[in-house]
């Protein structure tokens, strides 16, 4: 029975009115909602049109934002490109009309050129899918190649493996007995879809979704689109959706992927499979956002942006690759030194009862070479991601350069994110081959990680077999000796990928941070300049990233006894034993090692104090470092130079400063932050102001004491975030001549003398009633009044009238504050207090234990003052 097309009701949420029509094609009525009539109204000419395909069992509704994002913004800014909105209900879904007729996918995108068609649509075009709108929306791509112009899809997929099955929830509702009752009879499938969504959808959201299928006879079309999953090789619809699927991979036009990891349908092999498909895809990963991921990102102003980068205005650089200055590459050091039998590596805990395990260079060449030719023999290829799930040692320092040597890319996230975070890490970059260390592999197996999977050590033949391990380094060894005579090893370009290095979590999920060639060895030469490091330097590398960096500078590392990513872990004793060890005059350590190392000093004996009091160099990064524990340090070190140079996963090395700089700059009592000193050679710095909001302006200054986000651009930044396109547009800002800037969230000023003050992380700035507030002058402040104890500043309240709350570290209970520690607190913060409340221990991320998690505190501190049982951050 036809049951004719409908215009929906007025008035639903977030939709505008006035958008519905009804167009005739196919032989049928189609609903769509259409902003051509408004672009029109406001004097707008489109540059294109998004045609944008819903899945099973939404409707056009779910394209609400995207339709009123580009009309809102064509009616606001008459120079910014305008695009039409085209989104349309598929026929027999949403208000569209129900023929009766059972569509197969190939009929969908038939009748979807129809309608287009009809509509007129000269292009440029681009397609929007979503779910099962995905296939749809391709398959129209893939059919008008003169019209297309770029893809938009949200968790979709063009292709279901044989050998794997479909995702269990539609297997549930494919079930012999259980399709009908629950796709049409009753609104199982619908509600199930919509309980996706988090944070749940809105009452009135949810209803507008419902609203065209309130009868079995309007869910008839959910109940086919459900029988037309391909779900076998012998599927009516299988060879359409294996047509558009080897299309798709021909597509040369720009392409975003936005993709929920919590997606119970659309997992990560069907992302996997796409980017096979479309390596040339922008993608970005928004942790926490699922199957509705529409519902749950805002992912209106990221299509724009993207259009407006991608197909409007493309960047200039975008077609030819940057000019780079030739450097040597990151491991030219190891080969250059490859006849020596001097010592590379240390590693003290290697060794247990028999000593530390030392690699000498000769060793250390040969079996980067070895591992190498192993890895192409085994079927890596240049591109290929290696995560490496190895604990910083020899052998992770060998496997590593092997990798970034054949141009492959690796990947390297901290066991100290926690499986949680680590899985999140790991997905995210989907490595096609995962090395790891007992612990890793069972980590791998047990929580389904991607890649092959090969073992640092020998496995027995039934352990590799329950890891699912193909090889070891001993295999890849033995193969790269065969390999040897083979000729010379592919060199990658200096514009190449060549890691994925993942930032400490300590400001939400931990993001992969992009290195090309060109950018790390442009980082080696930074560190080297800066420090003066190089060969027959001996570096104590107790903090991870440079554990891994001492080979690339020629020098002699050695890693001490303890855990370098929990820093907490390693002592005074730990570190001279290595510095013995290593004849070292360098020291590189986190502020939690440093903080360590002072406080188990009085256990180190003669020879150890001897070996500490010939460090010329130490350096301290990842978190400011007190002065009371720097005068510690120089105290144990006398002979060294203290350095706490300023820094980030996205640029190791920005500014620097000594601990004399810091005596002559100030305490910074006044003017409100921790001196990190003037950049290094090469680093530009610029301020962008932060507005009555504390959002950056986006204008770029150098004017001394204005306070705001700080922006640095240097050779040695990082290329970008990995899969996480809006967040990279954001902190990447605009191109400038031999790098990209970097907005680095942290806030802070420069003073008259061109040093650089950090002042907090930007979205721990306060906002009240009085004005903006930076935590990190007034929390100095507090610590110099109560002996040097550890605080923090937090707004409680709503943005605009947050009070301020301050946190000290100490006592054995956590609550308020007692009243004369209250009283001392209050006395030095310099703004008035709404509390002073106390916690044992000031929760820190897990990387450099040093760095405070305000949000968290600033939750807690909320649920105390509201007088509930607040668990401890």
């Amino acid at each position: 029975m036809r049951v004719a097309a409908t215009l929906p009701p007025r008035g639903l949420p977030g939709l505008p009115d006035g958008h519905s029509r009804i167009v005739r094609a196919a032989g049928a009525d189609w609903h769509l909602l259409d902003n051509a009539a408004a672009l029109d109204a406001a004097g707008a000419t489109p540059v294109g049109t998004l045609l944008c395909v819903h899945g099973n069992p939404t409707w056009a509704f779910i394209w609400r934002r995207v339709l009123a994002h580009a009309t809102d913004a064509a009616a606001a800014d008459p120079e910014r490109a305008a695009w039409r909105v085209v989104a349309v209900d598929q026929l027999e879904m949403g208000y569209s009309e129900r023929t009766g007729r059972a569509r197969r996918l190939a009929d969908r995108v038939a009748d979807l050129g129809a309608l287009t068609d009809a509509l007129g649509l000269t292009g440029p075009v681009v397609t929007v899918g979503h779910d099962w709108g995905g296939p749809v929306s391709l398959g129209w791509a893939v059919d008008h190649p003169d019209l297309l112009a770029g893809v938009v899809l949200l968790n979709t997929a063009v292709h279901q493996p044989d050998d794997r099955p479909i995702p269990a929830p539609l297997r549930a509702a494919l079930a012999p007995g259980v399709l009908d009752p629950a796709t049409r009879r009753t609104p199982a499938f619908l509600e199930t879809t919509l309980s996706l969504a988090r944070p749940p959808l809105a009452p009135e959201v949810r209803a507008a979704f419902r609203a065209p299928y309130g009868s079995a006879d309007s869910r008839r079309g959910i109940r086919d689109f459900v029988a037309d999953i391909p779900a076998g090789a012998n599927h009516p619809s299988r060879a359409e959706l294996d047509r558009i699927a080897a299309a798709v991979g021909r597509l040369d036009v720009p392409a975003l992927v936005l993709w929920g990891p919590k997606d119970p349908v659309f997992g990560e092999r069907h992302l996997r499979d796409l980017l096979g498909r479309m390596p040339h895809a922008d993608v970005h990963r928004a942790e926490g956002a699922g199957h509705l991921i529409a519902e749950e990102l805002d992912h209106a102003p990221i299509i724009a942006d993207w259009l407006d980068e991608a197909i409007v205005r493309p960047r200039a650089d975008a077609a030819d690759p940057p000019v780079v200055e030739p450097s040597e590459p990151i491991w030219a050091a190891i080969e250059r030194v490859s006849h020596r039998h001097a010592p590379a590596l240390i590693d003290m805990a290697a060794g247990a009862d028999d000593g530390p395990r030392i690699v000498p260079w000769s060793l250390l060449a040969r079996r980067v070479d070895e591992l190498a030719r192993g890895f192409l023999a085994a079927g890596v290829r240049p591109g290929d991601r290696i995560s490496l799930l190895v604990p910083p040692s020899a052998d992770l320092t060998a496997v590593l350069y092997a990798a970034v040597r054949i141009g492959a890319v690796v990947v390297v996230a901290d066991a100290g994110l926690g499986l949680p975070g680590l899985g999140r890490a790991i997905r995210g970059a989907h490595p096609d081959v995962l090395v790891g260390a007992l612990p890793g592999l069972a980590a791998a197996r047990a929580l389904g990680w991607p890649g092959r999977r090969i073992s640092v050590a020998t496995l027995s033949p039934a352990l590799a077999r329950a890891l699912r391990v193909e090889q070891s380094l001993g295999d890849l060894i033995r193969l790269g000796r065969a390999d040897a005579a083979a000729g010379p090893l592919p060199t990658p370009a200096p514009t190449d990928a060549a890691a994925v290095l993942f930032t400490s979590g300590s400001t939400g999920p931990a993001k992969g941070v992009r290195y090309t060639h060109a950018q790390l060895a442009a980082l080696r030469d930074a560190l080297a300049r800066h420090f003066d490091l190089g060969e027959h330097t001996g570096i104590v590398a107790g903090f991870a990233p440079f554990a891994l960096l001492g080979p690339a500078l020629g020098a002699r590392s050695v890693i001490p006894v303890g855990d370098v990513t929990t820093p907490r872990t390693l002592t005074a004793a730990a570190v001279a034993d290595a510095a013995i060890a290593a004849d070292a005059a360098v020291l590189f350590l986190s502020p939690a090692a440093l903080a360590n190392v002072a406080a188990t000093a009085e256990r180190l004996d003669g020879a150890q104090r001897a070996a500490l009091g010939r460090i010329r160099t130490v350096l301290s990064a990842g978190a400011p470092v007190p002065v009371h524990l720097l005068e510690r340090v120089e105290a144990l070190m006398p002979s060294a130079t203290l350095h706490t140079p300023y820094g980030m996963t996205e640029g190791l090395l920005m500014t620097d400063v000594t601990l004399d700089g810091i005596r002559a700059a100030g305490d910074g009592s006044t003017s409100g932050g921790v001196c990190v000193g003037r950049p290094v050679d090469g680093v530009e710095l610029r301020i962008s102001p932060l507005d009555e909001a504390g959002r950056p302006t986006g204008e770029l200054t150098t004017r001394p004491g204005q306070t705001g986000e700080i922006v640095v651009a240097a050779r040695h930044l990082r290329d970008g975030y990995d899969r996480l396109w809006a967040v990279d547009r954001v902190a990447k800002a605009h191109a400038v001549p031999y790098a990209r800037r970097h907005s680095t969230g942290d806030v802070g000023h420069l003073d008259a003398e061109g040093r650089l003050w950090v002042e907090g992380r930007l979205h721990h700035v306060v906002v009240t009633a009085d004005g903006v507030v930076t935590p990190v002058g007034i929390e100095q402040r507090i610590e110099a009044a109560t002996g040097g104890r550890r605080a923090a500043l937090v707004g409680v309240g709503p943005t605009g009238t947050q009070a301020l709350v301050a946190v000290v570290e100490g006592g054995r209970r956590a609550g308020l504050a007692e009243a004369a520690l209250a009283a001392a607190v209050r006395a030095s913060a310099g703004r008035p207090l709404a509390a002073v409340l106390t916690i044992p221990a000031l929760p820190t991320d897990i990387r450099h234990n040093s760095k405070i998690d305000r949000t968290a505190l600033a939750h807690w501190a909320d649920a105390v003052l509201r007088g509930e049982r607040a668990r401890r951050p």
